[in-house]
């Protein structure tokens, strides 16, 4: 019989979280964590970045965009469940796996994420800009710079985990129902969608490694199973329960996808011209302002905010929980520091800047979708030949033969995008 213990470790602190003692109820507890991770995975996945993301691409490619947002979808779906299962077996944090797999690629997954991780937090000081220009008309650097210092704030708080746990759910569940309107107000072309989902007369893989990125990327790849390691949600006893988590997460997720896309759709099947590359351009706040109106952009407006401060918030914790792959025994301290200090740079790096925001939130998401595959890959080669990183657990077949296709197509995707995508930024 196989062995499926697994020794025991105590699972770090969340970064800015003050560690509590042992919950009195295990079971709220448990679905508390299980709940904090799938919106963390999810606003991760569907936050400025995407949003914008989403805009820009419907925008140039019309109902064609639809292959693109399935890929995503699939790719997710392989992706984080290989992910969220290996950490829960393992007990150990992504760059800790990676080097325990291939000796030495956990030092080079740390360093891409948390260089992606700041090109994407500097696109998502970008967002939150964007979300008071559409919500109050305030400068997008003004606002830039004024939501990143509410950011830090939050973050210093004793209770910021609770309170960005809460921001992350509510800010999630007003997106899903404002998008849903604006989609049914907006009238997309639904039979036409459906069918260039899988018959698409464009493919273009520069679009779906972006938009991949920008879903499941870079940091967002383990943002919620780092959340669940810090949390304790780690081990064989709660793998069924991780593994339902991950599968709401994707569900929600690619819904959320799939309505903003036809929601923007309806407008540019409608003859709306949508500004995509000027230094002020909001995609997605026009797409929504030619549905719903002046108000719908407000509305709009306050959900890119809080979307967007979310993710600068998320973006900074899980690219700093790399840093343990170069110094284990971080403290709290430093860790609260390091955090502050990535969302300082991140800020500076966006007031210094003169890329339009919304290019920017486009070049991050491709820029996360180079780095994907090379996360990837000390995963898939941990499933296949060390099982003893996970007390001997015997891999679902099926789900590595799909992680090894999933590798196998990002890479390829990557190789056929990477000019492409650093064209961005220079449009």
């Amino acid at each position: 019989m196989e062995q499926h213990s697994l020794p025991a470790r105590s699972a770090a602190p969340a970064v800015g979280v003050t560690a509590s003692a042992s919950p009195s109820n295990p079971s709220k507890h448990r679905r508390a964590s299980l709940t904090a991770a799938i919106f963390l995975m999810a606003t991760s996945a569907i936050g400025p970045g995407f949003i914008t993301q989403t805009a820009t691409f419907t925008a140039k490619l019309g109902s064609a965009f639809a292959f693109a947002i399935l890929a995503s979808i699939l790719i997710d779906f392989v992706v984080q469940l290989n992910i969220w299962r290996i950490v829960t077996l393992t007990r150990k944090r992504a760059s800790d796996i990676a080097n325990a797999a291939i000796p030495g690629s956990g030092y080079a997954l740390a360093v891409l994420v948390i260089v992606g991780g700041l090109f994407f937090n500097i696109g998502n000081i970008g967002g939150t800009g964007l979300g008071l220009d559409a919500m109050i008309g305030l400068d997008p650097k003004w606002g830039g710079a004024l939501s990143a210092l509410i950011a830090i704030a939050i973050f210093l708080s004793k209770r910021a985990g609770i309170a960005v746990d809460r921001l992350i759910v509510a800010a999630g569940l007003i997106m899903i129902a404002l998008t849903v309107f604006v989609a049914y107000v907006s009238g997309p072309p639904v039979g036409e969608a459906l069918r260039q989902t899988v018959l698409p007369d464009t493919i273009d893989f520069a679009t779906i490694t972006t938009i991949v990125g920008g879903t499941v990327g870079g940091y967002i790849t383990y943002s919620g199973a780092h959340r669940l390691l810090d949390k304790g949600m780690v081990g064989i006893d709660n793998l069924g329960a991780v593994n339902r988590a991950a599968l709401t997460g994707i569900a929600v997720t690619g819904v959320m996808r799939y309505v903003l896309f036809l929601a923007v759709l309806g407008v540019v099947a409608g003859g709306v011209a949508i500004d995509v590359s000027g230094q002020g351009a909001n995609p997605a706040a026009q797409a929504f302002q030619a549905a719903a109106g002046e108000i719908g952009m407000r509305i709009f407006g306050a959900i890119l905010w809080a979307a967007a401060i979310t993710s600068v918030i998320g973006a900074a914790y899980t690219s700093v929980s790399f840093l343990t792959a170069f110094k284990q025994d971080m403290s709290e301290r430093a860790r609260n520091l390091a955090t502050v200090v990535f969302i300082g740079v991140s800020l500076i790096a966006y007031l210094l800047i003169t890329t339009p925001p919304a290019t920017m939130l486009v070049f991050v998401g491709g820029l996360n979708g180079l780095i994907l595959p090379i996360g990837l890959t000390p995963f898939v080669y941990a499933a296949w030949a060390r099982s003893d990183l996970m007390g001997g657990y015997r891999y679902p077949r099926w789900l590595l033969v799909l992680g090894g296709a999933v590798c196998a197509l990002t890479w390829y995707m990557g190789y056929k995008s990477v000019g492409p995508i650093f064209a961005m930024l220079n449009p």
